[in-house]
C-alpha cells in the first residue's frame, strides 16, 4: 500500500510538470502558473516530467537502479521550481519527500551492486569441468554412517554438484528476548574451492528494514548488515573469529548438497554407529563439526563449537542446528527445514528458523 502511494505521488508529481510545458508552448492556458516560461525552460519542465513517469514505473517494476532516475528528476525539478518560485514552491515539499524515499533505495542499489560483483567473482572460479558420476569407490573411504548417507540422500550415480544456488525463507532472532523477524534468503555455493555467499532480506515492520550478506572466500569470512540499506550495524572482516564462524557455516551446509563430503579440504572421524566428526581445512587453518544421522542415513543435527560474535571478549560456544525436515530437490534427499539454536551458559538461545525453498545444482553461469 505505502509502495502503491508512493508511485502514485510520484507519477502525479511529473504530471503536474507538463503544465510548464504546456504554458511555454502555449498550448492550453495555466492559470496557476503566472510567471512567463521560455520554451527552452519549458521543454525542460516536460524532461523532468518524463523523469518523474520513469521513475515511478521503475519503481513498480522493482528496477534496483530507479533512484538514479529520482535524484536526476529531482535536481532538475528543484531547479525549475526555483526558476517559478512564486508559482510552483509548494512543489519541494514533493521532491523532498521522494528524496526520502530515493535515499534508501540508492543504499539498496549500492549494496545489490557490491553482490553482484562479488557474485561474479565467485562463479568466476567454479570449475566447469562436466563432473563425472560418484561410485562405490569414491566413498569408501568415508565412515560407515556417512556412506550411508551419501547413498540415502542420492549421490551415488550422479554428477558432483561444482555450484550450488538455493532460496530460504524463515525467521531469526537478534537477542533471546528479541521479536521474531521474518526473512527471504538467496545463496551461492562455490563447492569446489568452498566459498559461498548469503544475501538477506529480513523486514520485522516498516520501521526496521535490514539487509545482509555473509560470505565466505578464501578461507576469509565478512559479515556486513545494513540498515534501511544506509546504516552498516555490522561490517565485519579480516577478523580469525569471523573466518572461523565462516568456515563453520559452509561444513555445515554440506548437508544441502552431500556429495560435498568428497572434496579433499574435508577430512572424516567415526564417532560411533550415527555421528561423525568432519574437519574443513582452508590455508592449513581447520575447523570441526559433528554430523549426527538417524538410521536412514538422513542428517538429523549438526553442533560445533563457534564463536558467539566477533569482539575481543567473545567467546567460543555450543552451536547447534536441527534438521527438522527433509524432502527431495533434482533427485537428491535433502534436509528442507532446520532451526539453530545457540546452547549458552544462561539458556538455550534459538535464533533462526529456515525453510529451503528452492535449489539447483550446476547452474551458476558466468
Amino acid at each position: 500500500m505505502v509502495s502503491l502511494l508512493f508511485v502514485v505521488v510520484v507519477a502525479f508529481h511529473g504530471a503536474i510538470h507538463i503544465m510548464g510545458f504546456l504554458k511555454a508552448f502555449q498550448l492550453a492556458k495555466i492559470d496557476t502558473l503566472k510567471q512567463p516560461i521560455g520554451k527552452p525552460i519549458g521543454a525542460l519542465w516536460l524532461f523532468s516530467a518524463i523523469s518523474f513517469v520513469a521513475t515511478a514505473l521503475l519503481f513498480l517494476l522493482k528496477v534496483s537502479g530507479w533512484p538514479i532516475i529520482a535524484f536526476a528528476a529531482i535536481i532538475l525539478s528543484q531547479f525549475l521550481i526555483f526558476k517559478s518560485w512564486k508559482d510552483a514552491k509548494y512543489g519541494t515539499i514533493i521532491n523532498l519527500i521522494i528524496i526520502c524515499v530515493s535515499i534508501p533505495g540508492y543504499g539498496k542499489y549500492s549494496f545489490d551492486q557490491l553482490v553482484n560483483e562479488e557474485k561474479k567473482s565467485l562463479i568466476a572460479e567454479i570449475n566447469y569441468s562436466d563432473p563425472t558420476p560418484v561410485t562405490q569407490s569414491d566413498i569408501n573411504h568415508l565412515p560407515l554412517i556417512v556412506q550411508k548417507w551419501m547413498y540415502n540422500s542420492g549421490v551415488v550415480g550422479k554428477p558432483i554438484a561444482n555450484s550450488v544456488w538455493l532460496t530460504q525463507k524463515g525467521q531469526m532472532k537478534t537477542k533471546p528476548e528479541a521479536e521474531w523477524i521474518p526473512f527471504e534468503a538467496e545463496q551461492f555455493f562455490n563447492v569446489n574451492q568452498p566459498s559461498f555467499i548469503w544475501v538477506v532480506d529480513a523486514k520485522a515492520n516498516a520501521l526496521m528494514h535490514m539487509h545482509g550478506r555473509d560470505k565466505l572466500a578464501n578461507g576469509n569470512g565478512e559479515m556486513l548488515i545494513k540498515l534501511f540499506s544506509l546504516i552498516n550495524v555490522v561490517d565485519e572482516k579480516s577478523n580469525p573469529k569471523i573466518n572461523s564462524a565462516a568456515k563453520i557455516r559452509f561444513l555445515s551446509e554440506i548437508c544441502w548438497f552431500p556429495a560435498a563430503a568428497l572434496n579433499k579440504q574435508i577430512s572424516w572421524t567415526p564417532i560411533d554407529s550415527l555421528s561423525a566428526k568432519a574437519t574443513l581445512t582452508i590455508n592449513e587453518s581447520p575447523v570441526s563439526g559433528i554430523f549426527k544421522f538417524n538410521t536412514e542415513g538422513e542428517v538429523i543435527a549438526f553442533e560445533a563449537i563457534r564463536y558467539f560474535g566477533s569482539g575481543e571478549n567473545d567467546t567460543q560456544e555450543q552451536w547447534l542446528i536441527e534438521n527438522t525436515s527433509h524432502t527431495n530437490f533434482n533427485g537428491y534427499h535433502i534436509p528442507n527445514k532446520s532451526t539453530v539454536t545457540w546452547k549458552l551458559k544462561e539458556g538455550d538461545f534459538k535464533w533462526l528458523e529456515l525453510e529451503v525453498t528452492e535449489l539447483e545444482y550446476n547452474t551458476l553461469k558466468n
